[in-house]
């Protein structure tokens, strides 16, 4: 006991190093997931339970893989929010969003007061929802028949990802379930409405057409290619086999008929 009283008295003699009192404090957001149409606008929330007359301090960052940049700061904002974006007591609303606006944002506030440094912060993930640009169609402008086709479409801009959907002659293709309409229909291709492809594992005259693809995502309005053209002509070993199989008739009938 004496040993930890004579302790005691030499960090009393020396002196302890003295830390401000953090506490945590509690901040909310009405929306941690905010989506909103590109070139319109966003607001981001941040809301504390402070008292009118206490001093704090606000900022506002935004994490990327490349580290934490500053978007709030010295009660002014930076980069590319400069000018398009506006204070709502200590949230944020963003003019003119656009598709770099997306990610993830921090709301960090501090506040003094006679208990010490308060903190609190809230993460709000900004997802900006771009309608999809014309798709890049890739059609064939010929065919052989028995031979395997695939046609291509495909637009980068939508966001969420587009979905496709292919068009034959004016006419929406539909879907390879295995059921339904789609099976009675006799489906000879496989059409990926995720990917845009649409394959026809044996091509035959039947899919002469022109073909076109719709790219939509449900932002804004869809967008269509231009329409190409598809000829499927027979190959010269099925013009052969086709030529031999009306050679044999022609044959047979004459047969027929002599004496």
């Amino acid at each position: 006991m004496a040993s930890r009283g004579l302790c005691l008295l030499l960090l009393v003699c020396l002196g302890v190093p003295s830390y401000p009192d953090v506490s945590g404090i509690s901040i909310e957001t009405d929306n941690k997931n905010v989506k909103a149409e590109e070139f319109k606008e966003a607001i981001l929330s941040c809301k504390h339970k402070f008292s009118k007359g206490m001093s704090l301090r606000i900022e506002w960052k935004k994490i990327q893989s490349q580290g934490v940049s500053f978007v709030y700061y010295n009660s002014e904002f930076t980069g590319d929010l400069r000018g398009r974006a506006e204070m709502l007591n200590t949230g944020i609303r963003i003019r003119n969003v656009t598709r770099r606006d997306s990610g993830t944002y921090r709301c960090e506030i501090s506040a003094k007061s006679e208990e010490g440094q308060r903190l609190g912060e809230a993460t709000i993930t900004l997802t900006v929802l771009v309608a999809p640009a014309t798709p890049v169609c890739e059609v064939p402008s010929s065919a052989m028949t028995g031979t395997v086709v695939q046609m291509s479409c495909k637009e980068t801009e939508g966001s969420p990802p587009s979905e496709y959907q292919w068009y034959k002659n004016g006419v929406a293709l539909l879907e390879k379930t295995g059921t339904g309409s789609a099976r009675a229909a006799n489906i000879t291709y496989t059409m990926n409405k995720k990917s845009g492809t649409l394959l026809f594992n044996t091509v035959t005259k039947n899919d002469t057409g022109e073909y076109f693809c719709e790219a939509s995502n449900g932002i804004g309005l869809s967008q269509k290619c231009s329409v190409k053209r598809m000829q499927v002509e027979e190959s010269s070993s099925q013009k052969k086999t086709n030529y031999q199989s009306t050679s044999e008739k022609d044959f047979k009938h004459t047969k027929s008929f002599v004496i």
